[in-house]
């Protein structure tokens, strides 16, 4: 049954990425992150629970893909206090074994979150380890939009990450798509600038409201944590993974070359 909750954003404690999203997702709605391996999916849905646990809720995440330890050594190394708030109580962290458990006994781990523990934040790290307990995609969809229902219903939201083959270019594919099913979609890219590889993120739906249609880049830093940059307005081609300055910046770049020149002379 549906149970009456406030239609708050939901809040990260960061405020570029809050902004990106137009101000956070909707409380019951879901978001699906989609990137590559290392992109930082994980970090920022581990961000969204400690963020929900200073607000003195509840949360939870179920992880396919890590071991307790390492999740909770990478988050620490970046200020992100989620060893913290588990041993506060606030924030369970399970490691599921798909070959163990079947969807449905998974969307009971999951109600057990929710009605017993209250949580208001999951998270589910990753599909792709859903996929490996149901291999039959219609079977996995029909029970993720079952799960994301009574989710909603319940007004938790819901972090929802999707690791994506390849690294850096345009030719990104996912072993199956379930972006239609999401509310919010959050996209990350590697790319290259400069001979580095840095990480892009950007919001490409949202379907509850308006959301910031610019990409930035995102940095983790030990002292800062998440970090995200001003909209990259002066470069194109940041998703295909190789960037190419727009007209208006080569123009900007050039015009400042030729005043530090004539300023030389």
């Amino acid at each position: 049954h549906r149970e009456a909750f406030d239609p708050a954003q939901v809040k990260s404690e960061v405020a570029a990425l809050d902004t990106l999203l137009g101000g956070g997702p909707d409380r019951g709605t879901s978001t699906l992150l989609m990137g590559p391996a290392g992109s930082g999916k994980s970090t920022i849905a581990a961000q969204y629970v400690v963020a929900a646990a200073n607000r003195g809720e509840h949360g939870a995440i179920f992880a396919f893909d890590e071991s307790v330890p390492s999740i909770e050594a990478r988050t620490e190394g970046l200020g992100i206090k989620l060893k913290e708030a588990r041993q506060a109580g606030l924030v369970d962290v399970q490691q599921v074994n798909p070959a163990e458990l079947s969807p449905g006994e998974f969307a009971y781990l999951v109600r057990q979150s929710v009605e017993n523990d209250q949580a208001r934040v999951i998270v589910i790290d990753s599909l792709n380890g859903y996929v490996n307990a149901m291999p039959e995609e219609r079977f996995l969809t029909v029970h993720l939009h079952e799960l994301l229902t009574y989710l909603g219903q319940q007004g938790v939201t819901t972090l929802m990450m999707a690791a994506q083959h390849g690294l850096i270019g345009s030719n990104m594919q996912s072993a199956f798509d379930t972006s239609y099913l999401a509310d919010s979609v959050i996209v990350l890219r590697y790319f290259e600038y400069a001979g580095k590889v840095k990480k892009a993120i950007s919001v490409v739906k949202k379907r509850t409201g308006a959301h910031e249609e610019s990409i930035r880049e995102l940095q983790f830093d030990s002292n800062e944590g998440i970090r995200l940059s001003e909209p990259l307005t002066q470069f194109r081609g940041i998703m295909t993974g190789t960037l190419v300055e727009t007209e208006g910046e080569k123009r900007h770049r050039n015009r400042a070359k030729k005043a530090d020149g004539n300023a030389r002379a």
